[in-house]
């Protein structure tokens, strides 16, 4: 067991294989507790608190495992470990969210880590399976920042607006030009996948070479959080 935390050669990852599978129902339940619940939880004062603190802490620890795993194993650089990716990003204003409540950052969270954290949970870019640490790492993570991105938005009663649509898909824009125009040109980096696309196999290698690639990942993120704005109208609407 002591070899989940080293940079060894695990069994690979398969896709849609068992251990995938059971993240992807554990990530799913949760959810559904979240939207089904949501009422009961804010009720009742320490069961609210304890998701809330929960959360935050694995948000925290999951970064801070990730640097110290990767430090440790000697595999640690500024191009491929620094929390820059929209996920990664969704981790930081999720959890300082659940400190201050700040709306702003609810509704950025929202945006930035509903959907991109369940699409990498669809498609993971991972090497070992379950039990390695990397494994455990990549699907806690994403599936709290997911559960987060929700139970944000329910237990504060934040509304998400078409202006906060659009006010964040604009900070995105800002936050995407820094990185393809300075970061990753300077790092010789792929954060944001604005070099190229991941190594494992996504829905970003649709969208073309060049300017196309570019173009089309900017409609797609148009779309995604359009799709999510609908999708929460509707809901709030029943």
């Amino acid at each position: 067991m002591s070899d989940i935390f080293l940079e060894v050669n695990g069994s690979p990852f398969t896709a849609f294989g068992v251990s995938h599978l059971i993240a992807l129902f554990i990530y799913f339940a949760g959810m559904t507790v979240f939207l089904l619940f949501s009422k009961k939880i804010l009720n009742h004062f320490r069961v609210y608190d304890t998701i809330r603190w929960g959360l935050f802490s694995i948000l925290i620890l999951s970064e801070v495992s990730y640097q110290t795993y990767t430090a440790l194993n000697g595999i640690w650089s500024l191009n491929e470990h620094m929390f820059l990716h929209l996920c990664g990003i969704a981790g930081i204003t999720g959890a300082i969210a659940l400190i201050n409540h700040n709306k702003r950052l609810i509704q950025i969270t929202f945006f930035i880590g509903l959907m991109p954290s369940f699409l990498a949970l669809v498609t993971p870019e991972l090497p070992y399976d379950f039990p390695h640490y990397r494994y455990l790492k990549f699907f806690i993570h994403h599936i709290t920042i997911s559960w987060t991105s929700i139970f944000l938005v329910v237990s504060n009663h934040t509304t998400i607006t078409f202006q906060s649509f659009f006010k964040t898909y604009g900070y995105l824009l800002s936050y995407a030009a820094i990185i393809g125009f300075l970061i990753n040109p300077l790092l010789s980096s792929n954060y944001l996948y604005l070099a190229h696309t991941p190594t494992a196999s996504t829905p970003l290698d649709l969208l073309g070479n060049g300017i196309l690639y570019y173009v089309n990942l900017c409609t797609l993120a148009f779309v995604v959080f359009l799709i999510q704005y609908l999708v929460y109208r509707l809901v709030t609407r029943q």
